[in-house]
């Protein structure tokens, strides 16, 4: 189970690094200060998707979807028996 844990953790985290890089184009599409901010400043990314959701609406969703995926991920790893090795023991 752990290894099924580790391969959804991947994908997730894969997921999550493409659609979040997605977000940051549409940002600096809109401006540079948007795109800048997305980047050095937390949660002001949320911020942008909130103010122009018609745009960011589907690469925000498929983020949060590659979220679960992660998290799922992690909670079968832990279960599995992976846990330990994740937190030292």
């Amino acid at each position: 189970m752990g290894t099924l844990g580790m391969i959804l953790m991947v994908v997730g985290g894969i997921g999550m690094l493409v659609f979040g890089i997605q977000l940051l184009i549409i940002a600096f599409k809109k401006s540079i200060g948007w795109g800048l901010a997305s980047l050095i400043i937390p949660f002001v990314l949320f911020i942008f998707v909130a103010m122009n959701w018609e745009q960011c609406k589907t690469p925000f969703l498929r983020w949060l979807a590659a979220l679960v995926v992660y998290g799922v991920g992690a909670a079968v790893s832990i279960a599995g028996g992976g846990g330990a090795s994740l937190m030292g023991g």
